[in-house]
């Protein structure tokens, strides 16, 4: 594709082979978003009405949607990288007039999308939350998914004699988003490492905190990125004041204010970000106190970053692939913009002789609280 950088593509139901010569000829432009809620991608093929694609493969099913996997691997500077592996959802086709022009695209999502299939009712009685998920994820092995579950801070269990018990009535997927939402974690699946393997995490909104090399704007022949812009929302930031009974007397009222700061992904500049807005919790009074303690971590962890950045680069002069949920620097933006951010999602853009990638940034706080980057 690129000198250093190769493309393999992997296609086919249950366990995907390499694509024939002939669609990876016929292939024009590969889009691949991810982020830290699901991912996506986007194969687009130009064609002929005579090419086989259209003649043979294509009524033969094997670009079917649901039944047909779709693996990704870019390699760069001889490492593999999986950068999608998912399953095909959306199939178009454009015919054209010109010879040569017609347009197949091929949408789909990563393999999360095959558990929000099948609507369940399942009862978990005297199960804790992690059990839940586990089980819920159970039947997803044999797609290579290996789940990691990080039990939450605060557990709670009901007594299925006198409090009853939790009931999935949805989609395994909805039901584990659900969950995640309640007590503040998230929920997806990564590819990799290695192709047909995928990682299932339930967990806290925590980015691994291993820098990148810094994104340089503005800096000459050390500029690295195309296009850098940030942006400072005042409105994000929230206190949330919550009310809740005494465990003795259940009587008298205890006034708690959470700050919307998460422990998970403190503010990376010196100068923070202030609350702007101020609202109550319903409901937090009937809840008992190791739930509404639940309720007050979910809302901690879910915090909202003031501060946003969204550009893009070339992957050749970047020298390296930007990763989502990891951290990178930024150099030349000034010094109220400069400093560590966490990568929220990365969109990759490839095409002949061409790799280009779209990245959105966030963090909380101004002034860089480190004195330099990993350059």
């Amino acid at each position: 594709m690129l000198k250093g950088i190769y493309l393999t593509l992997m296609i086919g139901p249950a366990v995907p082979v390499p694509a024939p010569q002939i669609v990876m000829d016929s292939l024009s432009n590969i889009q691949v978003t991810n982020s830290k809620d699901r991912s996506g991608f986007q194969l687009t093929f130009t064609v002929g009405k005579n090419s086989p694609l259209l003649t043979t493969m294509l009524p033969a099913g094997y670009l079917d949607p649901i039944t047909t996997r779709v693996i990704i691997i870019v390699t760069l500077n001889g490492m593999p990288h999986v950068i999608m592996d998912g399953i095909v959802t959306n199939q178009e086709f454009s015919p054209s007039s010109e010879s040569g022009k017609s347009n197949l695209t091929i949408t789909g999502e990563d393999l999360s999308v095959v558990m929000d299939l099948i609507e369940k009712v399942i009862p978990y009685p005297a199960m804790p939350v992690i059990a839940r998920i586990y089980t819920a994820l159970a039947p997803y092995a044999a797609l290579g998914i290996t789940p990691v579950v990080i039990p939450p801070i605060i557990p709670v269990t009901k007594n299925p004699v006198t409090e009853g018990w939790e009931t999935q009535k949805m989609t395994d997927r909805a039901y584990i988003k659900s969950e995640a939402s309640r007590i503040g974690y998230i929920f997806f699946v990564q590819p990799g490492p290695l192709p047909g393997q995928s990682i299932a995490y339930f967990g806290p909104d925590a980015n691994l905190p291993m820098p990148q090399p810094a994104l340089s704007i503005n800096m000459d022949a050390h500029t690295n990125v195309e296009s850098l812009s940030f942006s400072l929302n005042g409105l994000a930031k929230t206190i949330r004041i919550y009310t809740i009974l005494d465990p003795v007397t259940r009587k008298i009222p205890i006034v708690i204010p959470a700050p919307n700061i998460s422990p998970f992904k403190p503010p990376l500049g010196i100068k923070p970000n202030l609350p702007a807005k101020l609202e109550y919790a319903t409901q937090s009074a009937q809840l008992s106190p190791a739930e509404a303690a639940q309720d007050i971590l979910g809302f901690l962890l879910n915090n909202s970053s003031a501060v946003s950045g969204n550009g893009s680069l070339d992957v050749m002069r970047y020298k390296g692939l930007l990763r989502a949920r990891m951290l990178v620097g930024v150099r030349g933006a000034g010094i109220t913009y400069d400093g560590l951010y966490y990568v929220d999602s990365v969109t990759h853009n490839i095409k002949q002789g061409e790799y280009k990638q779209n990245f959105t940034l966030s963090r909380d706080g101004l002034i860089s609280n480190t004195p330099f980057v990993n350059v």
